[in-house]
């Protein structure tokens, strides 16, 4: 530590990491591969290399199709998946192992149960995204999904229903929704919004905007391909404080904390603890802590 230099302070945020979705995910998984053995993963089980990577060494073959699985059991992610997965998977006669959050459970009732009423069910989403290939296929081909207002179509037989991806904004959905109606107004004969929205999202965005306003740089942790991560970086970045969007603490540049006094730490709801400590570890050596 430089003579006369204060060591960085590291402040974590006030909720941050896995959220018990993820969380309840990966122990149902581990618990099947201590106590029945192997089983394969439709796509990766959570949105995070790292968990992937040691279910993986645990027996965890992570496949894309029911076809190709190659173990007595499967399992469904968290994301969830639609009805023709869970009927391919009765066919085969395998073990199923659903670790579909129930937000996301919840969110796939509401979409089949509109569909169902007779509404065109739209889906405040990113289309490629697993959670909202199943939300649609659970519309039974009722439903479409798309993030701009421009793109919704006129309502067929003017009866529209909007629900959301779990992992989204809510402030968001809600003007999207309003703007939909507005675009719509004269074509609506009835309009439903169901707020599919998981809360555990918004209390980590809220908390890493909060911790961006006490520090002078934000290392936000997990997966790039974690739709959640990249949005709460995004929530970060707004604030107007420097961001970092890191999968790993050797990601860490030196220069990136020189001449800093306090820094902040948050994560992605599928980013594992291990993950989180090992980048404050990080921060706290090149930042002249003991």
């Amino acid at each position: 530590m430089t003579l006369g230099r204060r060591p960085l302070v590291i402040e974590l945020a006030g909720v941050y990491g896995f959220c018990p979705g993820v969380r309840r995910a990966v122990e149902m998984v581990e618990k099947h591969l201590r106590e029945q053995g192997p089983l394969s993963t439709l796509g990766a089980i959570v949105h995070n290399t790292q968990v992937v990577e040691r279910l993986r060494a645990q027996g965890a073959a992570v496949t894309s199709s029911v076809e190709e699985v190659r173990t007595p059991a499967v399992a469904i992610t968290a994301h969830g998946a639609g009805p023709a997965i869970y009927e391919a998977i009765r066919r085969r006669g395998l073990v199923l192992v659903d670790t579909t959050c129930p937000i996301v459970k919840r969110a796939q009732e509401s979409a089949r149960g509109l569909a169902a009423a007779g509404f065109t069910v739209l889906i405040y989403g990113e289309t490629a995204h697993p959670e909202v290939q199943g939300l649609l296929a659970w519309t039974g081909g009722q439903g479409y999904a798309t993030m701009s207002p421009a793109e919704v179509p006129a309502p067929k037989e003017g009866r529209l229903a909007v629900i959301s991806q779990t992992t989204k904004e809510r402030e968001a959905f809600w003007e999207f929704a309003l703007a939909v109606a507005g675009q719509h107004k004269s074509r609506l004969f009835e309009l439903s919004v169901v707020d599919t929205i998981c809360p555990e999202t918004g209390r980590r965005y809220r908390a890493a905007a909060d911790l961006a306003q006490r520090v002078q740089a934000v290392f936000v942790v997990g997966s790039r391909n974690s739709a959640n991560t990249r949005k709460l970086a995004e929530v970060v970045r707004s604030t107007g404080v420097v961001t970092h969007f890191i999968e790993s603490a050797e990601e860490i540049a030196p220069a990136w904390v020189r001449g800093l006094q306090t820094v902040g730490v948050t994560a992605g709801a599928s980013t594992p603890n291990e993950a989180v400590e090992a980048v404050v570890q990080r921060l706290k050596r090149l930042g002249g802590q003991p």
